[in-house]
């Protein structure tokens, strides 16, 4: 399991846009957003490219710690 931290986040549709971007790089499952900690974990079936997450992430408007 991975985890890693976000900023930005501030409601339950933040965690939606998180969870279903984080669902959507091939190869990463098992995503769980947590609000209060501001961080989300994750399977990843092969290591992903650090860059290819927070290129995800900024791209719906949140930055990776």
């Amino acid at each position: 399991m991975t985890t890693i931290k976000i900023n930005g986040m501030k409601c339950g549709h933040c965690v939606s846009s998180v969870t279903k971007a984080m669902e959507d790089i091939k190869g990463i499952s098992n995503v769980n957003v947590n609000l209060e900690e501001g961080e989300v974990t994750f399977d990843q079936a092969n290591p992903i490219a650090k860059e290819t997450i927070q290129e995800t992430i900024l791209g719906i408007g949140f930055e990776v710690v």
